[in-house]
């Protein structure tokens, strides 16, 4: 077939085209194809990115014939001269990558071909093409004339990518975050909920405390869509799948609790909640940590996209507890302190149980000591006391450090007899105790009392102290 003229009607329609149209002549592209397929070239894709510079050859090959209005506005270009004599500021950059695609495809016999690029405007902005070019009838073994239609997508492609960056950002966050962050379908557990509803449940409370297995099904049928790398660090598992296979390690013990008042949560209404709650690591180490959970915006009647944020507080549970332990113990014996003493000593006096035995015991001989000797050595004997007493008394029983040198033993629901046996031990382990510090010699003085029906507890310490007071005379005048 002859190949048409393009005029009269024909050449209105390309002028006035609303897209961009280019007629252009590649047969000196194809001079360039039959040369390279006679040096042994097969694929030209390969060859054109292992030789670039080819690439560019192409391009200067192809001779543009025409183009209509819309393409000399869109390049800002005043004539169709003022377009073609700047051609290189329009193909430019990462053009003649996106070139090789449309090349192979005509190398390939094809005579359509089409493919996304970045051109640029005359005056340096930049235009994302969609480019289609047609090889037009009657040349399709020179290439001769080929029409192209270049369309202005920059608008569709700057959103695609602020959305592709949105999503990068928001990945990042997610991923990045200081804090372990859990994305989770609730969706069966809503199904379930609705159906507890439509039976005609109202008190889901009552509900789960008659059936406490309903809590452990709604467990297992959490599931766990991303979690990010702080959260992987923080349980100490190698990759999302460990983590999901062994959730039930991390989620146990006094977890189902927590869970069930979330679940209470829930079915209230209340799609945002926190609480403390205690985990665990994939190692087995408890993990303290401060739990937010959320429905996420769009998914409220299904609840099938929720984010779950926990903030390991383990550190700071371990200050509060060590900051509990300064508030009732003594630093250097271990033991009980004095305000913690005076507390139990009234707790005690209201609620019991009696009778109350009372053991006042003084370490003989510190002053010495710390004259002789320094205050370390006086130290040491104070925490050797502090030991011995400990050892002696057991839970529910208490022994505490009231003054310097100076410790009692609250040993409630216990009479007179048993309290006599417990002075014996604490002496046997002083004994045993001395054995092995030549240095300096433990010496203790012990004085008991017992309540007696109606006694005030006050009454029985000042008993236990004087008997305490006349064994150290005693001790004192036997040395």
């Amino acid at each position: 077939m002859a190949p048409r003229p393009v005029r009269g009607e024909d050449e209105d329609m390309f002028d006035l085209a609303p897209i961009s149209l280019w007629l252009e002549d590649f047969s000196a592209v194809r001079e360039l194809f039959e040369r390279w397929r006679a040096e042994g070239v097969t694929s030209l894709r390969d060859h054109l990115r292992g030789h670039p510079q080819r690439v560019a050859e192409c391009s200067r090959r192809i001779k543009v014939l025409k183009v209509n209005r819309r393409t000399l506005t869109l390049f800002e270009a005043s004539s169709f001269s003022h377009l073609v004599d700047n051609l290189d500021k329009v193909f430019r950059d990462d053009m003649l990558l996106t070139h090789i695609e449309e090349l192979s495809q005509l190398w390939d016999g094809h005579t359509s071909f089409s493919s996304q690029a970045v051109n640029y405007t005359l005056a340096g902005d930049r235009l994302d093409i969609q480019l289609k070019g047609t090889v037009l009838p009657g040349y399709e073994e020179s290439l001769g004339r080929i029409l192209l239609s270049a369309e202005d997508v920059t608008a569709r492609e700057a959103a695609r990518r602020q959305a592709a960056n949105a999503e990068r950002y928001a990945l990042g966050l997610f991923q990045h975050s200081p804090v372990s962050l859990w994305v989770e379908d609730f969706s069966t557990i809503k199904q379930l909920m609705d159906d507890l509803r439509f039976r005609g449940i109202e008190d889901f409370r009552v509900f789960t405390d008659v059936h406490p297995e309903f809590v452990q099904r709604c467990v297992s049928e959490i599931r766990v869509l991303e979690v990010n790398r702080h959260t992987l660090e923080m349980f100490g598992a190698s990759s999302t799948a460990e983590l999901v296979d062994n959730v039930q390690a991390v989620f146990r013990d006094d977890m189902q609790r927590h869970f069930r008042e979330q679940l209470i949560e829930l079915w209230n209404g209340k799609l945002f909640h926190s609480r403390e709650v205690v985990n665990y690591t994939l190692g087995g180490d408890l993990l303290h940590v401060h739990l937010q959970f959320s429905v996420l915006p769009g998914h409220e009647n299904d609840w099938s996209l929720v984010q779950v944020a926990l903030t390991d507080i383990t550190a700071r549970k371990k200050a509060e507890a060590y900051l509990e332990y300064l508030g009732k113990h003594d630093v250097l014996t271990k033991l009980y302190n004095r305000t913690f003493y005076v507390d139990e000593l009234n707790r005690l006096e209201r609620r019991g149980p009696f009778p109350v035995t009372v053991i006042s015991v003084r370490l003989d001989g510190l002053k010495k000591v710390n004259e002789q000797l320094g205050q370390v050595a006086g130290d040491m004997l104070l925490r050797r006391a502090g030991e011995i007493i400990g050892k002696a008394v057991d839970a529910p029983h208490c022994a505490a450090r009231i003054a310097g040198n100076e410790f009692a033993v609250l040993l409630p629901g216990v009479d007179a007899e048993a309290g006599l046996t417990v002075m014996e031990s604490i002496h046997e382990l002083a004994n045993l105790n001395n054995q092995f510090y030549s240095a300096s010699t433990l010496r203790l003085s012990l004085g008991m009392a017992t309540s007696a029906p109606g006694e005030r507890l006050e009454v029985v310490v000042r008993r236990a102290e004087a008997q305490m007071y006349e064994k150290r005379r005693e001790n004192d005048a036997g040395r």
